[in-house]
């Protein structure tokens, strides 16, 4: 089997240890917005799995046709692009002075991004009767919200809504469909005020990359064949608590 991990291009992020964990077992083509993709992949193949990079910004709609046409057909497909690239880091806004340019360019990179990506690669699966999407969501939307994120919350929402919906789509087809949504985890990332915040789960502590990653290469499997439309939360119980203080 081959799948693909997008936005996998930091060496500390939930994208590559994603790639990480699924190379165990297939081989994986991974993809950034930069050529530092290449470096991951070198660094995987390193390890002796079978890891290919490729340079693609998804908000492209033709980086995203030439994406399909370098990789060609995947099993497994983990939308985890989102929230911001190098070149376009993410600037949360409150929303009564968020542009609507703003607004716009945050639904496409942590939403649309995943909508261009699965339009181009779930036909291969349908023809084949199998497949696995992995939606990379998050608590911040479906669950939980902060001030100065309600662009992002409403596109990792959405991204939960997509999963609910093209589920019951492909289900009869041999494909499921499924999100995770992680809460704090330790990235390159995270600010200070994240991992302060990340102190008052019932852990005590942030969670890390592969800890998602664990998730998601479950999902990817064939033994979560029974598995559809669902949204696994990776936040050690932080949602469950009436009090953090």
């Amino acid at each position: 089997m081959r799948a693909l991990v997008t936005g996998a291009g930091a060496p500390g992020g939930i994208g590559f240890a994603c790639a990480r964990a699924l190379a165990e077992t297939m081989s994986v083509e991974i993809c950034a917005t930069s050529p530092r993709i290449h470096d991951r992949a070198a660094e995987l193949r390193a390890e002796g799995f079978d890891v290919t990079g490729h340079v693609a910004d998804l908000c492209d709609p033709g980086q995203v046709a030439r994406l399909r046409a370098e990789v060609g057909p995947v099993a497994v497909l983990v939308n985890n692009a989102g929230m911001g690239s190098i070149s376009a880091p993410a600037e949360p806004a409150i929303f009564a002075t968020l542009s609507e340019a703003g607004w716009l360019q945050a639904l496409d990179v942590s939403l649309n991004t995943a909508f261009r990506t699965t339009r181009a690669f779930l036909p291969d699966m349908l023809e084949a009767g199998y497949g696995r999407v992995v939606m990379m969501a998050s608590v911040t939307g479906p669950r939980v919200s902060n001030p100065g994120e309600a662009a992002y919350s409403a596109a990792k929402a959405g991204m939960v809504g997509l999963t609910h919906a093209l589920a019951l789509e492909v289900a009869a087809r041999g494909v499921t469909v499924n999100a995770v949504a992680p809460g704090w985890i330790a990235t390159e990332a995270s600010t200070p005020e994240e991992m302060l915040a990340a102190r008052a789960t019932p852990p005590g502590r942030a969670g890390t990359p592969d800890e998602v990653a664990a998730c998601v290469r479950f999902l990817a499997s064939r033994a979560a064949s029974y598995v559809n439309g669902a949204m696994l939360v990776v936040d050690g119980g932080n949602i469950l608590q009436e009090r953090t203080a």
